[in-house]
């Protein structure tokens, strides 16, 4: 990812590069938020005796970035991000791309990879490089990418950038998809001290495709913003991961016992008590997905508002936020009471539910079958047909 900006970044400062959990050369300890990320870097930096540094990531790496300058600010001099966003995409699609990881391996994120990262010209004229990406993604340990994609699902500082307080260098390739200029121009009108440098004819992984351009940019910038701070002529540059795809470089160490796994369903939050509904909408959301929330939401009415109150408090706010049972079981339990009592409607969003919580098609299919015996074979031959049109939806790779 930087190999091309090193030698001249280099020349001037220390340059630290790292490696998300389970991505080239990181030990296999997923992570559960982009908080935990940042909180590791830092953790490694303590141990090198880096105190003060500029940062560069881009992707998820503009994330970590974004979120140790909110946390951190003691810390971080100045930012640069590159093909970054407040908030990337949906956490619908996220957590759908989890799905689909879960039941197909990374093979077909891999091979759509170079799609997304490059621009048609260059993965035309650079057959190596696009080998490269799709080799990177093939080689992350899955559970690592499952809980990347967790933690972007999470990731929003759309409310906070304002409380960013250094120079900020925010960089779009023209042509990303991923990460679209209007993205950056969202950055650079949230954050008091912002630039944008608009790099034409690029997509996403822009330090790869554009490696002297960024180079430039990044130069001038973080001698710029150095220059314009007293004592930071010893600053350091620390350069961040890209997508949920592997860097080159140290990795941040594992924590003292490794974070519960994302896929088994046990990260959940606790309940809050006097905050029950809020709580509720918390979990409804990552359980079945904004986009039936929203759907919920909007046609809720002067006569259907009390009883969403209900559910919103009591279903999601006090049971599915219980401990005891982590969301696999709780999503178990789910799918056979519905099919017992034959609600085909629920069973179509509970099944989305359960491979969001972490069940396979192989688990959906055994929880089925285990309910034909005691809820009755009419009723798990229906459940049959309801959870294979889901999941086809669901586990087939977009493109």
């Amino acid at each position: 990812m930087w190999d091309r900006q090193i030698p001249e970044l280099t020349r001037q400062w220390r340059v630290v590069r790292f490696d998300l959990p389970g991505h080239g050369g990181s030990p296999a300890y997923p992570a559960a938020s982009i908080a935990e990320l940042a909180d590791r870097l830092v953790a490694t930096l303590d141990v090198l005796g880096v105190e003060r540094f500029g940062y560069a990531g881009c992707s998820i790496g503009g994330a970590i970035g974004a979120q140790l300058a909110l946390t951190r600010p003691q810390r971080v001099t100045s930012l640069a991000l590159i093909s970054s966003s407040p908030r990337y995409g949906t956490a619908d699609s996220w957590r759908q791309r989890g799905v689909v990881i879960r039941t197909n391996g990374l093979d077909p994120i891999a091979r759509t990879s170079p799609e997304r990262w490059f621009t048609p010209g260059f993965a035309g004229a650079q057959p190596a490089i696009v080998e490269w990406a799709v080799q990177m993604v093939r080689t992350t340990d899955p559970g690592c990418y499952i809980a990347a994609c967790e933690a972007m699902a999470s990731f929003d500082v759309r409310s906070s950038l304002q409380r960013i307080g250094v120079p900020t260098l925010v960089v779009a390739g023209s042509e990303d998809q991923v990460t679209p200029t209007t993205d950056a121009r969202t950055l650079v009108a949230g954050i008091p001290d912002a630039s944008l440098a608009l790099v034409p004819g690029t997509s996403h992984l822009a330090p790869v495709e554009q490696p002297a351009a960024v180079t430039e940019l990044l130069i001038r910038h973080f001698t710029a913003a150095w220059h314009d701070k007293p004592g930071t002529a010893t600053a350091q540059t620390a350069i961040g991961a890209a997508a949920p795809e592997p860097v080159l470089g140290p990795a941040p160490p594992p924590p003292p016992t490794a974070p519960a796994a994302i896929e088994s369903g046990l990260a959940q939050p606790e309940a809050v008590r006097g905050g029950a509904y809020e709580q509720g909408v918390k979990v409804r959301r990552e359980v079945l997905g904004d986009a039936h929330v929203d759907r919920v939401e909007a046609d809720t009415d002067d006569f259907t508002g009390d009883f969403q109150e209900f559910i919103t408090r009591y279903a999601w706010g006090e049971m599915w936020s219980r401990g005891g049972l982590d969301r696999r079981t709780r999503s178990i339990i789910t799918l056979t009471a519905l099919v017992a009592r034959g609600h085909q409607d629920e069973l179509v969003l509970h099944t989305r539910a359960a491979l969001r919580n972490g069940l396979t098609p192989t688990e959906i299919k055994e929880v089925l079958l285990h309910t034909a015996v005691y809820c009755g074979v009419p009723a798990a031959d229906a459940a049959f047909a309801v959870a294979q049109r889901v999941i086809r939806e669901e586990t087939t790779p977009e493109g």
